[in-house]
């Protein structure tokens, strides 16, 4: 059954202290008060904004605010784990001032492009860091009951995995977005790419298309279309708008989820009135059954933040034999949203002359 499938990965047994590099936003709301639920340690924070950095290591009461990376490392070694929560283009610039042989947790998306990635990727390795990048919704709760449900052949033989969003982002949030030639698919459909390929597996080719919207001025892109080449029987699909005006009563965001055996419907619950959001659903119904609502232990927001840092630390340990997202996997994640700007540099199909 569904229900029996756990839905929150285990914790370490002697966790290290986290140091944060990055006092953004996303480390306020949603690092740091995953952190604390999951009874994990924060022992310093650096950033190159010093006010921002104090702010949080005293809201926060964090012991250390260090003036540089540089600093933390020599201070801590590697008997700290370390969180990189900066812009894509920052990663190769602090990797490596980290210790080599270190933990290190790095913000998604793993660079701002494949080459970043790649970059990143051999960073990592010839530093030896035991490195995974957040690539948190697939650690989420709803995520992790599904892709279990699939892997153990509750659904059957995978047939179908759809991504369909319509709602309103409001983006003057996000005015960081503003310059960045990628947005859409780089910052946010990111996560279902990644989520889709923990569940179905990588895809052998891609079609997509990612477009502005005038009713989000100076973006670069807000609206996705991607289809997602499996082969002759699973069939993969992301309808994304992020602009819709109508108010609550047709908004949606889900992930369809069908084999030859049942169904899943999961409500991606932050999308609605974000940053507010509605509760996370997870739904299963079996050939010829009824639909039946699973309980979730959490949600995207923050339960899923626990899930990476939780992985990392126990193989850091020896805990676990492999990092769920580590950059050897977040890696391709990188190579299938490179293919999809390059897919839409691509013509389509010109219609024949009647």
């Amino acid at each position: 059954m569904i229900e029996t499938y756990p839905q929150d990965w285990p914790s370490p047994s002697a966790p290290k202290p986290i140091v944060i590099i990055g006092a953004g936003g996303i480390v306020r709301d949603a690092h740091l008060p995953a952190y604390a639920k999951a009874g994990l340690t924060v022992c310093g924070v650096t950033d190159l904004d010093a006010a921002r950095r104090d702010g949080l290591a005293r809201d926060l009461a964090i012991p250390q605010a260090f003036a540089s990376v540089s600093s933390a490392a020599s201070t801590l070694g590697t008997s700290a784990v370390y969180d990189v929560a900066v812009p894509p283009d920052a990663i190769t610039r602090i990797l490596p001032d980290l210790p080599d042989g270190a933990a290190v947790l790095i913000q998604k998306p793993m660079g701002a492009d494949l080459a970043q990635a790649r970059a990143i990727h051999q960073l990592c390795r010839d530093k030896g860091l035991k490195a995974a990048v957040n690539f948190q919704l697939r650690f989420s709760p709803m995520m992790m009951a599904a892709r279990q449900a699939v892997t153990g052949g509750l659904i059957g033989d995978p047939l179908e995995i759809e991504v369909h969003l319509n709602i309103f982002t409001p983006w003057h949030l996000f005015p960081f977005l503003l310059p960045m030639p990628r947005v859409e698919l780089l910052v946010h459909s990111i996560h279902y790419l990644d989520s889709i390929r923990a569940i179905f597996g990588t895809p052998k080719g891609v079609f997509a298309r990612s477009l502005p919207d005038p009713r989000a001025p100076g973006l670069a892109q807000t609206r996705t279309s991607v289809l997602l080449d499996y082969g002759d029987m699973r069939r993969g699909v992301m309808s994304i708008n992020h602009n819709h005006q109508g108010g609550r009563k047709f908004q949606s965001a889900w992930f369809r989820i069908e084999g030859t055996n049942g169904a899943m419907m999961i409500k991606l619950g932050v999308c609605f009135d974000y940053p507010n959001g509605e509760a996370d659903e997870l739904w299963f119904c079996p050939n010829g059954g009824e639909w039946r609502q699973v309980h979730l232990t959490g949600s995207w927001f923050i339960e899923s933040f626990m899930g990476p840092m939780r992985n990392l630390q126990r193989f850091d340990a020896g805990e676990d034999a492999a990092l769920f997202s580590g950059v050897e996997d977040a890696i391709q994640t990188m190579s299938l949203v490179e293919a999809c700007f390059t897919s839409m540099a691509q013509p389509s199909v010109p219609l024949q002359a009647t």
